[in-house]
């Protein structure tokens, strides 16, 4: 517990900076470097052991986030995908039969899934109101992921999915939900306080509670993979967490639908 709060007390005031201070260039900089390590963690864990078909899927992993804050151009990124088809399929049939196509597959869906979903955050940077929107996809997730662990400590009796994540309860997913509301109301609060936009906290409401659900199934999805590939953590980068998966599933989740979320209901105005 001692860890998880340091690295929180660290890492929180880091992506404030990045998302907030620093020029904009460097939020799909963040974005890159967390893709490609959460790939490669992703490509470990089911047992990618090709060193360089790992190197060229998290290569595209880094890619992506640039190429969506370029405005997604189709024809460099169908050039990039044909260039890693062609490399990826070379090594393949270099290797006489010894890589699997099941875990080339899998990686490749990997970093398209993590890179692309992480992109959102990148997407929202780009809007009109970006300030007023940009921490709401990694908040979030984060919060929600808080309260639903605190609340499972001090309430939790009844398992939720014993065989994927048997700490979970549904007193914390309840918990985790109501924590998710609040803090996005308290989130409009502050913003209209500092900025004067106008603010429906209706439609940040339903931020909290949609993103609270999907936040929680993106951290069952990969406790599925975890349970079925047997290991415990993704990775070691951040103590008391683990890896990039391990601290980031439920933005993988989140922000896209945060992302949709702005475009259907705009909290900001």
């Amino acid at each position: 517990m001692k860890n998880r709060i340091l690295v929180a007390c660290v890492g929180v005031p880091i992506i404030l900076v990045v998302l907030f201070v620093l020029p904009a260039p460097v939020t799909p900089a963040l974005i890159a470097v967390l893709s490609a390590i959460g790939t490669y963690e992703a490509l470990h864990a089911i047992g990618m052991n090709h060193p360089r078909i790992s190197l060229y899927t998290a290569i595209i992993a880094l890619a992506i986030p640039f190429w969506v804050y370029f405005g997604e151009p189709r024809r460099i990124g169908l050039l990039v995908l044909l260039i890693y088809l062609v490399a990826v399929f070379a090594e393949a049939f270099a290797s006489h039969l010894r890589v699997k196509i099941d875990k080339v597959g899998a990686g490749f869906f990997f970093a398209f899934v993590i890179s692309y979903c992480l992109s959102s955050v990148v997407r929202v940077g780009a809007l009109e109101l970006r300030t007023s929107y940009i921490f709401l996809p990694i908040l979030l997730p984060f919060v929600v992921d808080a309260g639903a662990m605190i609340s499972g400590m001090f309430l939790g009796k009844h398992q939720m999915v014993p065989h994927l994540s048997p700490k979970k309860t549904w007193e914390g997913s309840i918990g985790g939900l109501i924590t998710g509301v609040v803090i996005a109301i308290v989130y409009g609060i502050v913003f209209h306080f500092i900025t004067k936009v106008e603010v429906n906290y209706y439609f940040l409401a339903v931020y909290g509670i949609l993103g609270g659900v999907i936040t929680e199934v993106g951290d069952l999805a990969f406790s599925y993979v975890k349970r079925n590939r047997k290991i415990k953590d993704f990775g070691h980068i951040f103590p008391g967490h683990g890896g990039v998966l391990d601290r980031f599933d439920s933005v993988i989740f989140c922000a896209p639908l945060i992302e949709l979320l702005i475009g259907w209901l705009p909290a900001f105005k």
